[in-house]
């Protein structure tokens, strides 16, 4: 007798994504998981999108980290509340995790549950949390070749954000390159150039995000 462990936790995870994308439909809250290695802005990014949708929306965050409450921190620094996930190891976030932490917060007094993602450009493709969308965030030093290397990840997005675009002229990024794998691998993605720490580029992506989530207040 053989037992396949990963088909066995990838569907016990499914089955609770889908447990909690209920639990977030029936309370009106569009849920994003932000995922992109490490460095990539992730936090800033969250930071310039809370800037951007405070004063429409009512904001938490969900901070997925293998250790330490830095990003959390960051996050209620600015009056948002946010719950930290440390993982111990575990290069993602799992549905469960995802559950345990909005359980802490009152779902009803709420818009936009923001999930930053374990930074990582692997593990994190295979797990389901019930989000509505996943933003993909590529940062302009990491190069353009990231998606030839790691399809998946850009492949499960709903909308990538090109971060630290004001640092294109020190880094060898073929901008043109990038948008053609990009065209072939998930054509239906749109792409948003931002400069996150300067809030270049966030008013586009910021009108995004809020059309989606006016469609699930709306349901």
């Amino acid at each position: 007798m053989e037992i396949d462990l990963g088909k066995s936790i990838l569907g016990r995870n499914e089955e609770l994504a889908r447990e909690n994308r209920r639990l977030f439909d029936s309370a009106g809250v569009f849920v994003l998981d932000v995922l992109a290695s490490p460095g990539a802005g992730k936090t800033s990014t969250i930071l310039a999108t809370i800037a951007a949708l405070r004063d429409r929306y009512r904001i938490a965050v969900v901070e997925g980290d293998i250790a330490s409450k830095v990003d959390a921190e960051k996050v209620r620094a600015h009056g948002i509340p946010a719950v930290q996930i440390n993982t111990g190891g575990a290069c993602h976030l799992e549905s469960d995790m995802v559950r345990r932490a909005v359980d802490t917060l009152d779902l009803g007094e709420l818009d936009l549950v923001i999930l930053e993602n374990v930074g990582n450009l692997v593990c994190p493709t295979e797990f389901d949390l019930g989000q509505h969308a996943r933003v993909m965030i590529l940062s302009v030093p990491e190069g353009h070749d990231k998606p030839y290397k790691y399809p998946n990840i850009f492949q499960i997005a709903e909308v990538v954000i090109l971060n630290k675009v004001d640092t294109m002229p020190m880094f060898d990024f073929d901008e043109a390159d990038f948008r053609d794998v990009m065209r072939r691998l998930n054509p239906a993605a749109p792409i948003f150039p931002m400069a996150a720490t300067k809030g270049e580029g966030v008013e586009k992506w910021a009108t995004w995000l809020a059309a989606r989530i006016e469609g699930v207040r709306a349901r």
